[in-house]
Parts: structure tokens; sequence; C-alpha cells
């Protein structure tokens, strides 16, 4: 017997159990409101997430960060200027009152909160800030070849460095609220791409 058939669509479930997980934290998210907000009851629930809780936040990550990706991907690839469109998106960062979907704030958050809790998370951590590098890295061998960047910098080494920026502005978000002073450091942070 092949058991019963799903009657719920999963990506759709994963979607709006981010927004509960965006909004309450892995930690603080009740089972109950999880199951509210994704429209299945427990059954279900446990038949799609054999893993519990922690396999729907891990599922949750996954797909923002695969959704966060491809956006990002083709917002710049389709840019005009690929260095301005990263300054951009980097300094509207500080001024993004609330985690902002679009700037990937959900994701950033996600990583600090998971990243030590065990071996598993802390691979798929990895992988998806090394997915976001290699975003950043074929912009900038990009504008290195139309001499939009004239650098002598390594692009993977950048790459790096927004990569980290980027992290590293999610935790200083939750110390300092300060758009000018988020500004000020970000924009310290991007004066190595000329």
């Amino acid at each position: 017997m092949a058991g019963r058939p799903k009657i719920f669509d999963e990506q759709e479930a994963v979607k709006k159990a981010t927004e509960v997980f965006r909004t309450k934290s892995y930690d603080t998210a009740s089972a109950e409101e999880l199951l509210t907000a994704m429209g299945i009851g427990k059954g279900s629930f446990y038949l799609a997430f054999k893993g519990g809780k922690e396999e729907l936040y891990i599922r949750s990550i996954k797909q923002f960060a695969e959704d966060f990706n491809q956006k990002m991907g083709r917002a710049i690839e389709n840019s005009e200027d690929q260095v301005e469109f990263i300054r951009q998106f980097f300094l509207r960062l500080a001024d993004v009152a609330d985690c902002d979907m679009e700037r990937g704030c959900y994701l950033g958050n996600a990583l600090v909160q998971l990243s030590e809790k065990n071996d598993e998370i802390k691979k798929i951590t990895a992988a998806l800030l090394k997915s976001l590098q290699k975003i950043f890295a074929e912009a900038i061998k990009n504008a290195l070849k139309s001499e939009q960047l004239k650098t002598k910098e390594d692009p993977e080494i950048l790459a790096w460095h927004l990569t980290n920026l980027w992290n590293g502005i999610h935790v200083t978000r939750r110390m300092e609220k300060s758009p000018k002073i988020l500004r000020s450091l970000i924009e310290m942070n991007l004066s190595i791409l000329e």
C-alpha cells in the first residue's frame, strides 16, 4: 500500500511556514502556528516532514535561499551596471526598517541562528553562503571584463568579502538600528569595489 496521497502543495506549505519563522523565529514558532499557517493537520505534517519542525525549518531555509539566489542572480545579470546594482543592494540594507524578504534578511537571520545547531545544518548554511558568493563572483568577473571595475584583487576573494558583508550586516542590524551608521559601514566595505 502506497499510503495516502498528499492533498497539499509542499512548496506552498513551506512558503507559508517561512512567514511564521520569519516573524516568530525558529525557537518561538509553535507547532500550532505553523500548522494553521500551512493549512494542514498533524498527520499530513508528519507524513511530509518526518523530522518535524527542524526538517520544516531546514526546508524553509533551502527553499527561501534558492528563490533568493535565483532572483538575485537574474537581477544582477539583467542590470546594465552590475557593480552599481551590488552597491545599491547593500546600501538599501541600511534603510530597511523591518526584515525585508527581498534583501534576504530571513536567510541572514536563519544562518546566524542555526549555523551552530548541528553539523548537517552547518553544512547547509555553508552551501547557501557559497551559492551567494558564486553570484557575486560572476558579477565581479563580468564587471572586470567590461572594465566597470579596475581592481587587481581576486574576484573570488572580493565575492567572499561581499558575502561576509552580507552575512555580517544582518548580525550588526540586530544591535545597531541607525541607517546612518549602517550606511557608513556598508560604504566603507564597498570601497573595495573600484
